[in-house]
């Protein structure tokens, strides 16, 4: 029988459960003992936050991973976004990806007040190197670093992202480093 997780992946952990280089990372097995053949659903760079679905099942993952599922993201931003910048985002941007120029598919972005989110481990910056504001971005697509390369692509780079839905399964009140076990994964 497959298991499901449910993670806060926090700040600075790795989405894998090993890393063969010699610079010491923090990675997903420090947070729970996970059954053997556990894999995380897609992946979340070592700067970015929020829900990390693991399972054992690898058609799960490959369904989750699919353009059926929708991933939102909240995403801080360097600067005060306006509705222009959004609207660009939403209508697809040109990043690169493995050294091609990509145009992303067409997405929801919608402006947002400051979420209430857990502290990140690492101090973002202060109000002296100027404003930042919010945007969240609903995508169904998720290229290397793809999510912050948009939002640098329309003028705004990020500064914290965490990720706050998959399909229907959403980040809730989980807080980082915290590992909740599914009963099933209903994420269409």
């Amino acid at each position: 029988m497959h298991r499901h997780f449910a993670v806060y992946k926090p700040y600075g952990y790795l989405s894998q459960f090993t890393y063969a280089l010699k610079r010491p990372k923090k990675l997903l097995g420090e947070l729970h003992r996970f059954p053997p053949g556990t894999m995380a659903i897609g992946r979340l760079d070592e700067d970015s936050e929020g829900l990390l679905l693991l399972t054992t099942d690898g058609n799960m993952s490959e369904l989750v991973r699919s353009a059926k599922v929708e991933k939102q993201y909240f995403v801080q931003v360097d600067g005060v976004i306006d509705q222009a910048a959004a609207d660009k985002i939403a209508s697809g941007v040109e990043i690169g990806f493995k050294g091609t120029r990509y145009v992303t598919r067409p997405c929801q972005a919608r402006l947002i007040d400051d979420p209430v989110l857990p502290e990140r481990g690492r101090k973002i910056r202060d109000a002296r190197h100027g404003p930042t504001s919010w945007i969240s971005l609903t995508v169904t697509e998720g290229k290397f670093r793809q999510v912050r390369k948009m939002v640098a692509a329309a003028g705004f780079p990020a500064l914290r992202l965490v990720r706050v839905r998959v399909g229907k399964l959403e980040l809730g009140g989980l807080q980082p480093g915290e590992v909740r076990e599914l009963t099933n994964i209903e994420v269409c």
